[in-house]
Order: structure tokens, then sequence, then C-alpha cells
């Protein structure tokens, strides 16, 4: 593993501080423009023990183990003086108001989703500036209403609008609000005419997906086992239900997922006519998805006889199926089987299984095919297909002949940015939305017409003045040689892209769960630009930028490669003169939280700052915290040998080490997390703060009543601008005037 440039002089500038303290009395800043230590104070106390765990013979420390019990006094007594201690650290950075309100104006720009046409109505979510959170809205013969308005419900901004899906005629509503950041959701069923709740409220659900049937009688949908038949994993047990509208949830019929996996997710779609019903499964995070067809017709709703279209084969599958289709006619789907990339297969319903597939759109060698839709309106000359690719995580959308897979054109877009998922109606259509963005550029809701192939803007308008950044779309080579790209933000004002000097930079990433690192629209990156600074996302290993084969490079036994990706980032931007060790900060969250603990504790030299946001820590604890389970197919079990010996490896929370000048951290959780558990940060922050020799400080920002997904706009901009506050203390930027 490569150990980079040595660190610079204005890294070292301060005095180590002795273990289990830190430096106070920040006044003025030193040469590389850190703010500078004065006297050093001690951390507050922490319940450290002798608590160990042995695994395959292995004996490991578990020092604070206690605090993974948020309900012990000692662990309520450090978290209080915690916040003590954060509130005092933020009290000294003096240009947090600016950043907060550099961030609250880059951040108040108007959103939209796609619109979803059903029947005479339009349905949306939009949020516009100085609004808390979405509102889902309703249009009909010109007029707007809102229909459900998680401001008007809950004025503190703590409950959300999790998931709507308007019935096929578009008189109902099915709609899921949580409160308080948990997640965890109640159903309900609006009649979009009178605004009245006519079912419901439903429990145990999480986001379900739900497939309505024509009328608006009945709909299938994913809900969770009554808790009392599986005490202690509550979290689990999902199973596919049928609900009819106006009857009690409880007597609703379980229609697929006994004898599942426990952490096995499910999403359901139905077809408008009621004549199709698709399921799929998933294990976890595991990419093999399972696809079930079954012909509504042929029996009763209550036992729908489900037929495997994709089973047994480690790859995502997604059906698609068009309006009044029947058993001979064709369905498509896009999977991942024999094609890493992704490629579009034709079946039929009545004979849907691999051996009567046929490629449709092949896979490309340069890009992964992340969408497909087709347009069957009888408006059309011939059915077409619309075709989403991410090439190097950048969005293109081809056009093709819906009988053959010819391309026969591209959907222009705004810039370099990321595009989709489709939105279309359901009934056959020559219309499709989507949303673009980009670095620069805030979500955009476009329409494109197959009719004439014209694409236009629908919301907002489009021609609002970017701010003034250059973004480079570069290339760099990992430790072991495979090539690595990187996007790269700079002030507008450097030539041909090029840094001119060395900047203080933030580097970020994620590389987990196949997800991409697509350009999308982050104030708080801009905002670190227009003052300028650089600001970097690494396209690592272990995400979805260049298929399925890539996330696999990066998964279990493999995850050090993402590691030595993201190493590699961090030396390319100092070799070529973008920043150094003593103005480079790095920050990711969640898995990128991972990421950014794992670059803290493998090379601590390396970096000014660190930020992690609810992050993964202690790796060998992970399965029995937060939704842990259900990652095992991403980072491996201690249950396997040689994956705990992976996971030891490189897991931060055992990786720290005493009399190491680790840099300043920044840990940001939130209290009601129930995907990653607060306790990893609580036992790293700990940890860190008993080891460490550098200046620090060490901190933990507890965020209450919100969770691991969405928030209020005014708490997201709260929490970007403690991030970047620290950042700017610690790197030495100053915010715009």
């Amino acid at each position: 593993m490569s150990q980079g440039p040595p660190p610079s002089p204005a890294r070292h500038a301060a005095q180590p501080a002795l273990p289990g303290t830190y430096a106070t009395g920040r006044a003025g800043h030193e040469a590389g423009g850190r703010e500078a230590a004065g006297t050093a104070a001690r951390y507050p106390d922490a319940p450290r023990s002798d608590a160990a765990e042995e695994f395959h013979g292995t004996r490991v420390a578990d020092p604070y183990r206690v605090l993974e019990d948020p309900g012990d006094e000692r662990t309520l007594a450090w978290i209080a003086a915690q916040e003590a201690l954060f509130r005092r650290e933020r009290d000294g950075w003096r240009h947090l108001p600016a950043w907060h309100a550099e961030l609250v104006r880059l951040s108040g720009v108007p959103l939209s989703s796609p619109p979803r046409p059903r029947g005479r109505r339009v349905f949306f979510l939009r949020r516009e500036p100085g609004e808390e959170q979405p509102t889902l809205w309703v249009s009909e013969a010109g007029a707007v209403r809102a229909l459900v308005s998680p401001a008007a419900i809950d004025p503190g901004g703590r409950t959300v609008l999790e998931a709507w899906h308007p019935s096929v005629e578009g008189d109902l509503v099915a709609y899921q609000l949580s409160t308080g950041g948990t997640e965890e959701s109640l159903l309900r069923v609006l009649d979009v005419a009178t605004g009245a709740v006519v079912d419901g409220p439903t429990d145990r659900m999480r986001r379900s997906p739900v497939a309505w049937l024509p009328g608006g009688r009945a709909f299938y949908y994913v809900r969770r086992l009554p808790p009392e038949l599986n005490p202690g994993e509550e979290r689990y047990h999902r199973r596919v239900y049928l609900h009819r509208v106006g009857s009690d949830s409880a007597e609703d019929v379980v229609v697929f997922g006994d004898g599942r996996e426990k952490t096995s997710f499910y999403t359901v779609a139905a077809t408008p006519d009621g004549r199709w019903l698709t399921v799929t499964a998933t294990v976890g995070t595991d990419p093999a998805t399972e696809v079930w067809l079954a012909d509504l017709s042929g029996g009763p709703l209550e036992r729908p006889a489900l037929r495997p279209v994709q089973v047994g084969t480690p790859a995502r599958g997604a059906l698609r199926i068009a309006p009044a289709t029947g058993p001979d006619d064709p369905l498509w789907l896009h999977t991942g089987h024999e094609a890493s990339r992704g490629r579009v297969v034709v079946t039929t319903a009545a004979d849907p299984g691999p051996a009567t597939w046929r490629t449709l759109v092949a896979g490309r060698p340069d890009a992964v095919l992340a969408d497909f839709v087709p347009l069957t309106g009888p408006e059309l000359p011939r059915p077409l297909a619309l075709v989403r690719w991410t090439r190097h995580a950048v969005s293109e959308i081809t056009v093709h002949d819906l009988a053959d897979g010819r391309e026969l054109g591209s959907v222009p877009l705004p810039g370099n940015g990321e595009a989709g998922p489709f939105s279309v109606r359901a009934e056959a259509g020559h219309e499709a939305w989507f949303t673009y963005c980009d670095h620069a550029t805030p979500p955009v809701v476009l329409r494109y017409d197959a009719r004439t192939g014209a694409t236009g803007a629908e919301w907002p308008d489009p021609s609002v003045p970017r701010p003034a950044v250059t973004t480079s779309h570069v290339t760099f080579t990992s430790h072991d040689g495979t090539p690595v790209r990187m996007f790269v933000l700079s002030p507008a004002t450097s030539p041909h892209g090029e840094p001119g000097r060395p900047r203080p930079a933030i580097l970020t990433g994620y590389g987990g769960f196949g997800v991409p690192m697509s350009p999308g629209y982050m104030p708080h990156a801009l905002a670190w630009v227009r003052s300028g600074g650089v600001f970097a996302v690494a396209c690592l290993r272990g995400g979805g930028e260049e298929g399925e084969e890539w996330h696999q490079a990066g998964t279990g036994v493999r995850k050090q490669r993402v590691f030595d990706d993201f190493d590699a980032a961090a030396d390319h931007l100092f070799a070529r003169g973008w920043t150094s060790p003593g103005l480079l900060g790095v920050m990711g969250e969640s898995n990128g939280g991972l990421l950014a603990g794992a670059a803290l504790t493998q090379h601590p030299e390396k970096y000014a700052a660190v930020v992690c946001v609810a992050p993964l820590l202690d790796m060998l604890a992970y399965e029995r915290l937060g939704m842990g389970p259900s990652w095992r197919a991403e980072y491996g079990s201690v249950r396997d040998p040689d994956e705990f010996r992976a996971l030891l490896a490189y897991s931060p929370y055992h990786a720290v080490r005493p009399g190491v000048r680790y840099p300043p951290v920044l840990f940001a959780v939130a209290d009601a997390d129930t995907r990653v558990d607060p306790c990893h940060s609580r036992k790293m922050c700990a940890m860190l703060q008993h080891a460490s020799a550098g200046p620090g400080p060490v901190l933990y920002r507890l965020e209450r009543d919100v969770g691991h997904g969405a928030r209020a706009a005014s708490r997201k901009a709260a929490l970007l601008a403690d991030v970047i506050a620290f950042f700017s203390a610690h790197l030495g930027l100053e915010p715009p005037a």
C-alpha cells in the first residue's frame, strides 16, 4: 500500500497533544491556514473496560462495548459531555454564520419530481425555496392543489413523506409518512377528490412499494410480519400482501415470501389493466434479483400463480410490460445475466424463462445500462424504447426501435450530468419525464416527446445562471494498476481546470453497494469551490460506475481495494498540485463514512481533517447493529474465517493506535438512525480521544429526531454548514465575501 508524500510542515505546525487530550484556545491562523492551538484540555471520560470477544481463535479487544447501549447511564453521561464539547468548539468557528448563509442560499433551490400522470390527473412532489419538506400536489383541469403536506402536518419538519403511489385511475393515492427520522412509516389511502383518508393507517412499513389494481379496490404491497412472531428481529421478515381498500389490514393475505431468508426485500408491480403481477426478491443487498410473474386473470388475487422469469441467477433484473399485453406478446427484462454492465432481453409471459430470451439491446463495453422503458403509444409510427446509460458515471440516453433494438438516435441532455429515472403514463404513451442535474445545476424536470424527438424543460426554469465552477473528469491509476476516475471541481478562474497552486481541498467517495457517484448537485461542494477551494469525488471500486464486476471488485475480502483507490485519489491530487497533505480533508457518509474512517486510520499523515457522517466503523460488530444483517453480501461476515480476517484488517475502530498523530475528526450522527447505529461513532470517537497524539479535536455531533434518510431542509443546511465550517477551521479556507 502506497504511503504517499510526506506530510507538509504546515500539517504538523502545532505541538502534539498527549493521548486523551486536545488543543484549545484557537487564535489566528498558522502558516498552512489552520487555526493555531493553545493549551491542552482533557476529553470527557469514557466508560472503558477489558471487554473482548474471540473470533476463530483470535481474541479482539472491544474497550468501549458499553457505548453500544444508548440507555446505559454511562453512555448518556458521555453523550451529554460530548455535546457540550462540540458546542464549545463550534462556538470558536468564526466563519460558521457566513458558511451557513451560503449553504442556505445554494440549497434554497426549487425541487420537483417527474410527474406521474394517472387518468385525468397528474401527481408530483415539489419543494419551493424556504420550505422544509416536499409536498405532494395534484394537477387537474388546469388547477393545482396540495394533497399531502408534511409541513402542514408537522411544522417542526420532523415528518417525512417517504413514498406515494396514485391508483391507476388517479382517484386514490396511497402515501407513507414517517416521523422523527426512523423511516418507519404508516400507510394511508387518500380520496383525491375530497382529501379524506379512506384507509389506514397500516404500520410495519418502510417505503413499501404499492401495486394498485384497476378500480382502486385493492393493491399488493410489502409489509413486515407482526413483531411478536419474530421477537428481536422486528426489522426483517417482509412479505408481499394483498390488501382490499377499507378492510382491516390484520386480515391481509400473504401472497409471497413465506419461508424465505429473513433479510429478503421485495418489490411489486401490476399492469394498469390488472392482468400481470411482477414480484422481485433480493436477499439483503445481494445483487442477485429473483423475478416472478403471475397472470392475475387465471385465479384468485389471494393466490397468484407466480412463475419464475429470472431465478437462481447472480444478476439484477427488472421486468417491463406494456399495457394490454397478452400471453404471447413481448415482455422486456433488464438483466445483468451474462452481461455485467446490463442488457435488455425479450421474452413472453407464456414462457418467460431464460431459455426463451432474445437480446434486444446488447450491453456496451463502455457504459452501464441503468434504465429501460418502452413507448408504445398509438401516436407513434412504431414502438420505441428509451435506454439510459451511465458512462463512467455520466448519463446518456439512447432511442431504439422496440421491435429489433436498433439504435435510432439519442436524447440530448443539458450537460455531463445525471439523468433519470423515467416516468411514463400508465396507459400506452409517447412521452417520458426524467430529472437532470450536474455538479453545478440543481435538478430540473425534462420531458421527451418521442413523436418529435424534442426534449424540453418542464420545471423549473433551466436558464437560471449556474455557479461559476470548472469540473474536470480525470483518470488516475490505483495502487494495483487499475484505472479509476474522479470528478474534480475547482474555481472557474483556474486556467484549463488546473489548480495553479495547492488549494484547501475536500475528497469524498462511496465505493459500495454498486452505487455510482454520478454528478449530482452538491451545495456544500459549490460553497467550498466558490470560496477558492477544490472538491473531488472519486469513483471507486465497490460502486456501480463500471458495472457489476466493478462493484464486486470492492466487496467482501476485496474491500481493501476501495480504500487503496481512495488513497491513490489523494496521491493524484497531491501529484497534480491540486492540494497538499496539510490542506486536504476527507469526508464520507454511511458506507462513505467507513471509507473516511479507513482513510483516517490507514493514512493519518495525509489528511488535515476528517468528517464521518452516519458511518460504519466497528466492522466486527456491524452484523448485530442497525440493518447490518442485510449487508453481509457487501462486507462479508465474521462467521467466515477469511472474511473475519479481512474485516479486522480494515475495521477503523480496531485500527486506532495509541500515540499516533491523528488529524481533527468530526463524527456527525442522528439519534434515530435505524440503518447505521450511532454507536459506531460513539465507540470510534472514544477510541480516538483516548489514543490520538494529534492536536485534535475529535468531536461528536449528535442530531436528535433525525435518521439516516431525508430531513428538513433547514436541518440539512445546518449539518452541511457545520461540516464545511469544521473543514474551514482546519484547512484555512474562508467563505466567499
